[in-house]
């Protein structure tokens, strides 16, 4: 009791055995802390996510991400290097390989949510080394280009054979006096470049040279052949000035030649499609989108269309945290550059079943176009699958509602919509821009356009989180409710396309063709 007559002492005994509330705090186990439910899961189970809004979902989109993935494919892109000698996405390359396989990865801690897969497709893939097309006096034929997927030629010397008509058909050969080792004068205009060239190869022409039909241009045509065939010779486009000069060089002399020559090569390479599907939603209301994972060979793209394929990969990523109603597609083409060829092979291997079951596709390729526009393309349901009419309009909308100008431009085959829109599916989209001039300054809106200076510093950072947060908008908007928008026709084979033998449009991908 020494103790209690000590403490007593101080306190009294009565207080003795009453604990000071110091001592007690300092042994108080810590309070229970509250769960943090949206932690709490390594992967939240779908049935605890909430509903996606598409009104709230666009802010879920942070610049950060964005800037992040740019500079992960550009220093992708530069994987390539050693065989290409500079930075490149382009099909067959190891930077393409490497974004291919970087999409995949980004999905591996999602695959709670989605569903992906590949699809291999075979696609041409060529390069022009080098090309001369010369006088024989000496000096080169201004203006003068190489059509891309030309078979190679050594040089020679070669009589012009001016082409009647515009070489589109056998008639517009076969009266022709050709002898061996000639070259091909030929319009452009009706029919494909490639047509043509094959025409003027399977009617013993060595070359040919195509000349523009537009007396504004200053620039040599210039395109792809496409589907090089056992015909198809060595192309070279040029000016409409510069065709009339040739043809007024036969005219003064029936023997009037050119030197010509092409170092080029044309293969067939093995490449991958990646298709990405929400685990839930309404598998028979699919909502698709997609970008396309090449680039050209002449840079990294990170414009076009690394903007495309990243805002994709952000969409996706945030869209795991919600709950929806349809099922959404991300697509992620490839072989776009040359011509369109994977998103094509995939809409033309669906069965009739499957493709009734796409609502709709938005194709979103170049969103940050350093003197941006904010583009939309002008669908109309009167000439393109009803629905896509719909699909412009919700874009108008956002733009509208969020203080942005747009404008509108054509459906001109210069994206992976065509294959879409041409076998029923409603179809639409937003860009940034290319090659064309922007009205509103008169000046190009993308400088870097299939340029090597197509690198993270060609992004314009404003349209590029505007454009990505349209995305998020879109997908959230119609993952959510197709209420009001059309059904599908019930003929999915319907095709919307031109009168046979004239092409609907005049590019397939970024490569003009007719």
């Amino acid at each position: 009791m020494r103790s209690c007559a000590l403490i007593a002492a101080t306190l009294g005994c009565a207080q003795a055995f009453v604990l000071p509330q110091t001592f007690l705090d300092a042994f108080q186990l810590p309070s229970t802390p509250e769960i943090d439910r949206e932690s709490f899961w390594p992967h939240k189970p779908y049935f605890l996510k909430h509903q996606v809004d598409p009104q709230s979902f666009p802010d879920d989109i942070e610049l950060s991400e964005l800037n992040s993935t740019a500079w992960d494919l550009y220093q992708i892109a530069g994987t390539s290097n050693k065989s290409y000698g500079n930075p490149t996405r382009v099909i067959g390359s190891a930077g393409h390989w490497n974004t291919i396989n970087y999409i995949l990865r980004q999905f591996d801690d999602m695959r709670d949510y989605y569903e992906v897969s590949t699809q291999t497709l075979k696609a041409l893939n060529g390069k022009v080394l080098h090309y001369d097309l010369n006088y024989t006096t000496g000096g080169k034929v201004p203006t003068s280009q190489a059509f891309s997927l030309s078979p190679p030629v050594k040089p020679f010397i070669g009589k012009l054979v001016e082409i009647p008509n515009l070489g589109c058909s056998d008639a517009d050969f076969e009266a022709l006096d050709i002898s061996k080792g000639s070259i091909a004068l030929i319009e452009r205009g009706e029919c494909p470049f490639g047509k043509k060239s094959d025409l003027a190869g399977k009617h013993g022409f060595k070359a040919a040279v195509i000349y523009d039909n537009d007396p504004k241009s200053t620039k040599g045509v210039s395109g792809s052949l496409e589907k090089p065939t056992k015909h198809t010779v060595s192309t070279i486009g040029v000016s409409f000035a510069v065709g009339q000069e040739l043809i007024l060089g036969i005219t003064l002399d029936p023997e009037f030649s050119l030197y010509f020559g092409m170092d080029s090569f044309v293969k067939e390479i093995k490449t991958k499609n990646i298709i990405v599907d929400t685990k839930h939603g309404d598998p028979e209301n699919i909502v698709a989108l997609g970008a396309h994972s090449d680039s050209v060979a002449a840079g990294p793209g990170i414009n076009d269309d690394g903007s495309g394929t990243i805002s994709l990969l952000t969409v996706a990523k945030h869209l795991s945290n919600y709950k929806i109603n349809n099922k959404v597609r991300f697509a992620f083409w490839s072989a776009e550059e040359e011509g369109l060829v994977g998103s094509n092979y995939y809409v033309k291997h669906l069965s009739e079943e499957e493709n009734l079951k796409i609502r709709l596709f938005m194709d979103y390729d170049m969103m940050a176009s350093p003197n941006f526009q904010y583009q939309i393309y002008n669908a109309s349901n009167s000439v393109n699958p009803r629905g896509s009419e719909e699909l412009k309009n919700l874009y108008i909308d956002y733009y509208t509602e969020h203080g942005h100008n747009y404008t509108l431009i054509p459906f001109d085959g210069r994206s992976d919509y065509v294959g879409f829109i041409e076998n029923g599916i409603p179809g639409g989209g937003i860009a940034a821009g290319a090659e064309g001039i922007n009205t509103d300054n008169g000046k190009v809106l993308d400088k870097c356009y299939h340029e090597l200076c197509d690198d993270v510093s060609n992004l314009n950072w404003d349209a590029f989180l505007t454009n990505t947060q349209l995305i998020a908008y879109s997908v959230a908007h119609f993952a959510d409710s197709l209420k009001d928008f059309p059904e599908r026709e019930t003929n999915a084979t319907q095709i919307f396309t031109s009168a046979e033998g004239q092409p609907k449009y005049a590019y397939k991908g970024g490569a003009l063709i007719a």
